[in-house]
């Protein structure tokens, strides 16, 4: 795993979410809450907002409000650049999970 993993507990798990599932939403409230459902993690919201955070930072997600064409309002959607999908694959199979 990258540096960047080792850091932050939640970044790993947010990335193998993010890998395994879409997840879209109206807002990023909204997008968070779904995300923390989404773990077997017992973190808060907050905590979880931080890891997107630092996800984004670090270049492995895209901006997750968007505004598709045609679209009359923006959502929210959590997805991986190359760089994380990389770093997803290698937490992976670093844990064993050589599932699709």
């Amino acid at each position: 795993m990258t540096n960047d993993l080792d850091v932050s507990p939640l970044l790993g798990p947010l990335l193998l979410v993010i890998f395994r599932q879409r997840i879209t939403a109206p807002d990023g409230d909204a997008g968070l809450a779904h995300l923390a459902a989404s773990t077997d993690r017992d973190a808060s919201v907050d905590e979880w907002r931080t890891a997107v955070a630092e996800a984004l930072a670090a270049g492995y997600l895209h901006d997750p409000v968007r505004l598709p064409a045609g679209a009359l309002q923006c959502h929210w959607h959590l997805e991986l650049t190359a760089k994380g999908v990389e770093a997803a694959r290698r937490s992976r199979f670093a844990k064993g999970d050589v599932s699709c």
